[in-house]
């Protein structure tokens, strides 16, 4: 992960996986564009009224304020790039991100950080924009 020093806080470069089944609250970010960029596997993305599924190899941008979940539905973990311009998002993962898929992250820190950042929890993961 890079970000702030290495960049000089113009992007956060991230790697994340993602087990099936996985997929992100219902969100939107209001300071900074996210781009995921597909290593393996597939993501399904739903921003606004897009739903769009990613293979390797493909990318998606979402500019600041696009309501938007990531989801793996299918039966096997993806890997991606994600890049927020400017950097801010890295502060959440580094602070609040876990290495194992059975832990449970802090809720209650990962929503002091997201506001903080500029990031609004719209719904649950269950709450997608266009179906």
């Amino acid at each position: 992960m890079f970000w702030k020093s290495p960049t000089e806080g113009k992007y956060d470069l991230i790697e994340g996986y993602f087990p099936p089944g996985s997929q992100t609250p219902l969100h939107r970010h209001t300071r900074y564009s996210e781009q995921l960029y597909v290593l393996e596997g597939e993501f399904t993305v739903w921003a606004d009224e897009n739903k769009v599924v990613l293979k390797a190899g493909e990318t998606f941008l979402i500019p600041p304020g696009t309501a938007h979940a990531i989801g793996v539905l299918s039966d096997k973990p993806a890997r991606g790039l994600m890049v927020a311009s400017p950097s801010a998002f890295a502060r959440l993962i580094a602070e609040v991100g876990t290495q194992n898929e059975n832990e449970i992250p802090d809720m209650e820190l990962a929503q002091r950080i997201s506001a903080e950042i500029g990031d609004e929890i719209l719904g649950s993961p269950d709450d997608l924009p266009s179906k």
